[in-house]
């Protein structure tokens, strides 16, 4: 696995950026965006012109030359105000990861510049969850093109992205298992062919899409034919599933921090007590603060095994989704349970983080196929069969 380390010159505004997009713009919307549905591009707009969707971007192209961990900050406090937006924006920079190391300068220079916003498009109908195993296909055609035809189940911010990484089954049937393509959006054959009306994380796009008869230029391939998987294992996944790791705890820190305002604030009329003067009550708040402060020093961890190269570091980086989706699920019920009726209401958003850190578990690969891939690498096997390469 390839050490990550953030090697961008000194950028303390980042902070104060996203903190000003996040009052200005990601808060006040949030529960509108998930209460409708809607996506939330003015959020991302904001976050463009801030100069934050270009933060993982190389510096020769425009950006803002930073590493996981920054980024991972990122997520942490966007997931903390608003999942839907959180959700784009991570899958954005996963995608950048391919794009800056195998797509054309133009493309990077425009995400490094925000104006361009990727996605990933892995997940199809016909192997769900299992998106090392497409069965999506790309020909080659008369004219030199090459056609593509898939029907992808979830794709985060479908219409809105202005490219998709694309999988599909090789060009060549033995070249490898998967082959991945730059997708631009507004192709001929490119459509969006669902909505999403879902329990969680209702403003992130993840629709269904198909392509059907779809060209591209042969230089539309990111890294060699029978290479994607490869990529998708070397530079998508360790992006993917720390900033997932760092969506769950911006998720359950938030949700901690809401309850702990609740029981100090609300105080019984009939006692003159507060809820937090129940000891009971006070140690279920502790173990929720325990499980978050656990995850956040897994999630820091993780982010030095790849910083430093640690032999380890692929280890964690399959530990740390798993271990973030149990724990946002888990302290997210907590923290309903302690505010008992008050966290039904919408105004403290404790039912919308509960809602939307649902989604962690069932993302691919999903918490099973983790705990398959953590024990395969704990007993020296191969992450996947040969079947499934």
């Amino acid at each position: 696995m390839t050490t990550i380390v953030d090697n961008a010159p000194s950028d303390t505004n980042v902070a104060d950026r996203l903190g000003t997009v996040i009052d200005e713009v990601i808060r006040p919307q949030a529960a509108h965006v998930d209460r409708e549905g809607t996506f939330p591009r003015e959020g991302v707009d904001a976050l463009a012109s801030a100069g934050l969707l270009g933060l993982a971007s190389s510096t020769e192209v425009g950006g803002g030359g930073h590493g996981m961990r920054t980024v991972a900050e990122v997520i942490e406090r966007l997931a903390a105000e608003c999942g839907s937006t959180a959700m784009v924006v991570l899958m954005h920079y996963a995608a950048t990861a391919v794009v800056e190391a195998h797509g054309p300068r133009e493309v990077r220079t425009a995400i490094a510049t925000g104006g361009h916003l990727t996605t990933l498009a892995f997940s199809e109908y016909g192997s769900r969850s299992h998106f090392w195993s497409p069965t999506g296909t790309a020909s080659v055609v008369d004219d030199g093109s090459v056609r593509l035809d898939a029907r992808k189940s979830w794709v985060t911010s479908a219409g809105e992205a202005d490219s998709y990484v694309w999988s599909s089954l090789p060009l060549s049937g033995d070249a490898g298992p998967m082959t991945l393509w730059l997708v631009p959006a507004g192709s001929a054959g490119l459509s969006v062919t669902g909505d999403f009306d879902g329990l969680g994380l209702r403003g992130n796009g993840s629709r269904p899409m198909t392509a059907e008869g779809l060209r591209l230029p042969s230089a539309a391939m990111l890294a060699a034919d029978g290479a994607g998987l490869d990529t998708a294992l070397g530079a998508v996944l360790p992006w993917f599933l720390v900033l997932n790791g760092a969506f769950c705890l911006g998720l359950a820190a938030s949700a901690v921090a809401e309850a702990g305002r609740h029981l100090t604030g609300t105080t019984l009329a009939h006692t003159g007590a507060a809820l937090r003067d129940a000891p009971v009550t006070r140690r279920d708040l502790a173990r929720l603060m325990i499980r978050t402060d656990a995850l956040r020093a897994f999630l820091g961890d993780t982010l030095t095994a790849l910083e430093t190269g640690r032999a380890d570091a692929m280890l964690r980086v399959l530990q740390v989704k798993a271990l973030a989706g149990e724990t946002a699920a888990d302290v997210t019920d907590g923290a309903m349970q302690l505010c008992g009726g008050s966290a039904f209401r919408k105004e403290l958003g404790l039912e919308r983080r509960f809602r939307d850190s649902r989604a962690a578990r069932v993302m691919a690969p999903t918490t099973d196929a983790l705990h398959d891939f953590v024990g395969r690498v704990a007993t020296g096997l191969p992450l996947l069969d040969e079947a499934n390469r």
